[in-house]
Parts: C-alpha cells; structure tokens; sequence
C-alpha cells in the first residue's frame, strides 16, 4: 500500500515537473515566431539593410512598380515561401519583409518562419520605411 502511494507520488510529481517546464519552455520557442510577425520597427529594418539583409517587397507587381525600396525583390506574399525554396535561398539568409501597411509582410514572415527561416525581420509599411530612411537618427 505504502508502496504504491509512493509510486503515485512520483508519478504526479514527474507530470507537475513536465507540466511547469512545458509552461516555462513553450514561450521561448514560439517568441521568435511572435515577434516576427509583430516587428515593424523602421529604424531596425533599415539596420538590417544597411548590414546586408535581402530587402522583400511582398505587394503586387503593380504596387512595386508604382515605387520600392532600392535594391528590393518583389515576390507575392502568397508566393513567397515556395520562391524561397525554389531559388535556394539560405534559411539563415537575413531578410527584411515590407508591404503598404505591414499585414501581408506579416504574414509572409510567418511563412517563412515557419518553413525554418530564421533571420526574417518585418520592416512594416513601404511608406513608413521610406519616411523612417529620411529622417536623421537621434
């Protein structure tokens, strides 16, 4: 009897252990795909380009020829985890995302985060960006 309390203790104890653990660990690893997601600040975006990142402009053909961002690829947010795979590019590649406001860059980031990018930075909306690269840093 006494044995199998023991043995019922241990075994509510390993469940409470995994149980705080996975409470403790979960976040940690679904806080890079959070914050990819929500990044949108200029100042960094424009940080990542100026170290070398590939600049995305995730709008429509039509939208990228009305004006982008130097250097800027432009591939459809809807298409833009199967181009990456199809033109081989490195999943540590670093990649500063835009669109006009931010959400189809934002969810173009969660596509690549979750095909194993893990260097990609939500730069926002074009406009901001464009406005964020003429004002002088503080």
């Amino acid at each position: 009897m006494t044995h199998n309390l023991v043995i019922r203790g241990q075994s509510l104890m390993r469940l409470a252990l995994l149980s705080l653990q996975s409470l403790v660990l979960m976040p940690l690893l679904l806080m890079p795909m959070i914050a990819n997601a929500a990044d949108q600040d200029p100042a960094v975006a424009w940080d990542k380009i100026a170290a070398g990142a590939m600049v995305l402009d995730v709008r429509t053909p039509e939208e990228f020829a009305e004006g982008h961002l130097a250097n800027a690829v432009n591939i459809s947010f809807e298409q833009v985890e199967e181009e990456f795979a199809k033109r081989g590019i490195a999943k540590d590649a670093p990649v500063v995302l835009y669109c006009r406001s931010g959400r189809r860059s934002s969810i173009a980031t969660e596509a690549l985060v979750a095909a194993g990018y893990t260097q990609t930075y939500n730069g926002g909306g074009y406009s901001t960006l464009v406005e964020a690269q003429k004002t002088p840093a503080k």
